[in-house]
């Protein structure tokens, strides 16, 4: 039952770091595919902390909001809200702080049990202006930099490179062309990381494919690296070349792709530069 002197109240951290808590219990649930209820948790979480159902669902709500900034998995129906109390960032801080393994999930790269045509979804349209966001998510975004966290996770691009070349297969095979499917090849596994893309592949009339995969647990809005040599090859072969952007691989993988030219489709601002004498 509610404690009707918190009504209208700012949560306290204890009260943060219960519900940020208990919101990783259940999403670690999902993505391992135990079942759980929503409902059993928020009644429970209630009787603990004493906040209505509404603030609690609200509450949840802004925690799948600050998680997808940071390229997480968030609870599927706990629809992101933006609209934050600020000591939240804070909470979410504390949980990642003392519980950094969740960060840098590696799922199995098992296609789902779709059509190939299915897992493609369109691409995100290009925002002519950003969306401001508050300074300590910024400070928040900037520590746990999921940029740079999805770049260093070499096993979740590895896992994403497998979905992909499993993906190519399929679709070829969908489309009655098995002689095609048996020739995808994963180039980044043989020959390693200098061609330029991750695996070679057809379309249905035998051109080649030349598709560089980008990999995320988070969702398809999450930005990622484009290297020097990724965007030379984009240039040089823009007919063949392709980015396919794999999202929410720990939850329910989905990829859309994008072709040259880049600035068409991306936003490219330059973030690493190289130092010299």
């Amino acid at each position: 039952m509610a404690d009707e002197a918190k009504l209208g109240t700012p949560w306290q951290p204890s009260e943060l770091d219960e519900i940020v808590a208990d919101y990783f219990a259940m999403l670690s649930a999902e993505l391992s595919g135990q079942s759980y209820s929503k409902s059993t948790h928020s009644k429970a979480l209630m009787a603990r902390i004493g906040r209505t159902h509404r603030s609690v669902e609200f509450k949840h709500q802004n925690i799948s909001a600050v998680l997808d900034e940071l390229g997480l998995p968030w609870i599927r129906g706990y629809i992101p809200k933006r609209n934050y109390q600020g000591a939240i960032f804070d909470a979410i801080e504390r949980y990642l702080t003392a519980s950094p393994a969740i960060l840098d999930r590696t799922p199995a790269a098992a296609l789902p049990s779709l059509p190939a045509a299915a897992i493609f979804v369109p691409a995100p349209v290009l925002e002519p202006t950003p969306e401001s966001m508050p300074k300590r998510l910024r400070e928040l975004v900037r520590k746990f930099d999921p940029v740079e966290r999805d770049y260093r996770n070499r096993a979740l691009g590895s896992a994403g490179e497998e979905f992909v070349v499993d993906l190519e297969r399929r679709r070829l095979n969908e489309a009655n062309r098995p002689e095609l499917a048996r020739c995808v090849r994963w180039v980044a596994k043989e020959e390693g990381d200098g061609a330029g893309y991750d695996v070679l592949s057809f379309d249905d009339s035998n051109k080649p494919r030349l598709i560089e995969v980008k990999t995320t647990n988070g969702s398809l809005r999450t930005p990622f690296y484009l290297s020097r040599n990724e965007c030379e090859a984009a240039l040089e072969k823009p007919d063949q070349w392709r980015i396919y952007r794999v999202h929410l691989l720990a939850s329910e993988p989905r990829v859309f792709t994008v072709a040259p030219p880049l600035g068409r489709v991306l936003r490219l601002r330059t973030e690493v530069w190289r130092a010299s004498f």
